[in-house]
Parts: structure tokens; sequence; C-alpha cells
């Protein structure tokens, strides 16, 4: 058994796959070569098929929805799992004021609105002069412009999170901006930040403060696409404090920031050279008075405490899988008995109940098949269409293709299905004969 084992997981990812999906269709195949052995009913169902086209596609229509369903949740579920794991990829580790992980993730990430603490100048410059960070990009938020948030940064962090600007130039002066791939400004344009989010902002706040947008990122897959990013200076410049350097430093931007004149800032983004550094400075700088987490991980526990959502959407697939193919058997059922009188002129004629018990099975087995196919793509087409909505939602770019678990899946529900379809199938042939001749 070990051996075997061994074998198994030994097996390419891809092969293991296929292999799994010949198992699932195994009973089914197996079933459908006994049934048919000495026959080719082929003709005879086709016929059937056409007699009652109306009544066989809306049978078609109820498993392919079914299907559809289970293949939708799960796709949709895992390409969102996917889809916030990619938008955090670029966040090696954060470094915030003591306070909620969760929310400063929210925050910094996926940029949603919050009112947290800030790190002082101190804080920031002695995590920026530590010799094992290669990276520390002050993140600052709380503005916004036509809902698209306005982020204070550096242009290092606009390089780490994006790559080269693909359009225009990065920002050089406290007054320019870089507008993320998708945001509602075009290069060249100049506008006037207002103070908050949504509704509740104040378009006039920040009366007399202008940027004008130098260039424009490519696409990351997250909710900075639709953000504005400008120098923190211009951020701390725009609400009255300092600029983070002394005065006669004039406009310039970037590091390093001096303490003194370093107003806050609410996260900072943290990368080392190498993979033990984060972990080291994660460890070092996990104290009283400053927090250091990695967002991935706090994602991985946000998916364990949806845990119980996933497990929920999958016991509602199987529900529905479970309640459909019940119908489908008291659906056949019903279909057999509009067949009746056929299928007893064809027993008197001297045809066995051996072959009226294929024709049924085909029969039914010609509608399982269709419905099945068609499901799964409608799962696929389900599952894409919902994603679109998703990504426009929360600007996390969600993609739900259909993989080999709902391949898996529907082979599962397939092959269940044929082989229930014996029962209706061999009830079939208990019928009276002359009983069905006269009606």
């Amino acid at each position: 058994m070990d051996r075997l084992a061994d074998i198994w997981f030994g097996l390419p990812a891809g092969v293991q796959d296929v292999a799994t999906t010949v198992l699932l269709l195994l009973p089914a195949l197996a079933t459908g070569a006994i049934v048919l052995r000495g026959y080719a009913p082929g003709r005879l169902v086709r016929a059937m098929l056409r007699r009652f086209s109306t009544a066989n596609m809306v049978f078609v229509a109820l498993i392919a929805i079914s299907v559809a369903i289970g293949v939708g949740l799960t796709a949709q579920e895992r390409g969102l799992r996917q889809g916030s794991a990619r938008a955090a990829g670029a966040f090696d580790l954060i470094i915030a004021a003591p306070g909620s992980e969760i929310t400063m993730m929210l925050a910094a990430v996926y940029l949603q609105p919050s009112d947290v603490p800030l790190l002082t100048g101190a804080q920031y410059v002695e995590v920026a002069s530590d010799p094992d960070v290669a990276l520390a990009a002050p993140i600052a938020f709380g503005d916004s412009y036509q809902g698209a948030p306005v982020i204070g940064t550096t242009a290092e962090f606009v390089t780490h999170l994006a790559g080269d600007v693909v359009e225009g130039r990065m920002f050089a002066t406290s007054a320019e901006a870089v507008a993320g791939a998708f945001a509602p400004v075009a290069t060249g344009v100049s506008f006037t930040p207002a103070h908050g989010h949504g509704p509740a902002a104040e378009a006039d706040a920040h009366a007399g403060s202008v940027y004008t947008v130098t260039g424009r990122m490519a696409p990351t897959g997250s909710p900075w696409d639709r953000a504005i990013l400008v120098p923190i200076e211009g951020v701390w410049e725009v609400h009255g404090l300092a600029n983070g350097h002394a005065l006669d430093e004039g406009d310039r931007i970037g590091a390093p920031f001096d303490a003194a004149y370093f107003p806050g800032t609410p996260a900072i983004l943290v990368r080392a050279d190498a993979l033990w550094g984060n972990y080291a400075l994660q460890s070092r700088y996990s104290r009283p008075d400053m927090m250091a987490f990695f967002p991935g991980a706090v994602l991985a526990q946000l998916h364990g405490l949806m845990r119980d959502v996933r497990e929920a959407m999958s016991m509602l697939a199987v529900v529905t899988q479970v309640l459909v193919t019940v119908s489908i058997l008291a659906g056949l059922m019903i279909l057999t008995r509009i067949f009746a009188r056929g299928l007893a002129l064809l027993r008197a004629i001297g045809a066995t109940r051996r072959f009226i018990f294929a024709v049924v099975w085909s029969y039914s087995a010609s509608l399982i098949s269709g419905g099945a196919l068609i499901g799964l793509m409608l799962g696929w087409l389900f599952a894409f269409g919902f994603s679109r909505i998703v990504t426009a939602r929360t600007d996390v770019f969600v993609t739900a293709s259909v993989t080999w678990t709902e391949v898996h899946l529907v082979a599962g529900f397939f092959s269940l299905t044929l082989l229930l379809a014996l029962i209706p199938a061999w009830a079939a042939t208990r019928r009276p004969l002359l009983t069905d001749l006269r009606n």
C-alpha cells in the first residue's frame, strides 16, 4: 500500500489529475460497456430524443443548471482567494503602530479607508537605517480624487509595486503624481484632492493644492490600479505639515527623511534583500511601540476564518447536486412512462427485456451527458461573469477558471447519475406488457 502511495505521489500533478478523472469516469464507462454489450440502440434513442425534444431540453437544462452552480461556486471561491493573495504579493512586510493587523492590512494593501495611528519620525528613521532593510517606503492615505485614493509614498515604492512607469515619467517634485493603471486621471492633467473618501469627502478642504499627473503605472491586479500615487511630502504639505526635510533642502523628495521634520506615517512597507531578513525584521520590530506583520500570513488567517464559508459553499454545491440527482431519478421514471407504449410494442414484436433496458439507459445517459457538458461550460461562463463583477467592485483582479477540480466534480456527478439511471431502466422492463399496450 505504501509502495502504491509513493508511486502515486511521485507522478506529475497533471498525470494525477487525468488519472483521477479517468477513475471517476470508470464506473460510468464500465456500466455502459456492460449494459450495451451486444446491442446498438443508437437509432432508437435518437428517435426518442427527437420525438419529445421539448421535454428533453427541459430535462437537460435542469441538469446543466445544477452542474453550473456547483462549478461556478467552486471556481469563483478559488479565484477570489488567488486574486486577494496576488494583490498582497508585493507587500513583503508591513510595520505600523500597534493595533489590528487585519485593519492595517486592509488599509495598506487593499486601500480600504481606515483611521489608524501614525508612526513617528524617530521610528521611521530607526527602521529605514536598519542594515537589514533594503526598502523602507512610507505609505500615507486619507485623501481621494473622484473616488480614487490619493496615496503618499516614495518613487522606490512605485517601482517596487509596478516596475517602471509605462507612460510618461516618475514624479520628481511634491506637486506631481503617478496614476495607477486604471485611475480616473490622464497624464498631464492637474487635479485638487479631496479630504477623505466617498460621500463624506471634503472637496474644498485642500483648495489651492494641485497635483499634476506625470506618468502611469503598469497594471498590478490590485486596488492600487485605481490609486493616484504622490510623493509623501506632497501629502504632508497639503495638510499644512512639515515635509520630512529641513527647510534648507528646498523641494527635495524621497529618502532620507529627517526625523525632526517627519510628521508621521500610518505604515511602512519594508523589504529585506533575503527572505530570512524579512523574518528577522518582523521579529525585531514586533514590540510594544510597533507591530510588524506579513500581509500574506494575515491573509492566510483570514482565508482560514473563511473556511467555514468555503465549506458552506461546497456543501451547498453538494446538496444541490444531490437534490438534482434525486430529481433526475424521478424525472427519468416519469419519462419512461411517456415511452411505455412504444417500449411495450417493441417487446410485443420480440425485443428482449435486456434490449429495453439498454434503450432506456442509453436514453438517460444521453440526457445526462448533454446536461453535464453544457453545465460545465455554463459554470465557466457564470464564474467568468461574476469575476468581472467582483473585480469591478473590489479592484482586486479575480480570474475564475475551470480547473481539474471542477472537471472531477462533474465526472463524479456524471458517474453517479449514470449508475442511478439503472433504476428507471430496470423499472421500464418490469412494467406489465398488456397494460402498456392498452394505454
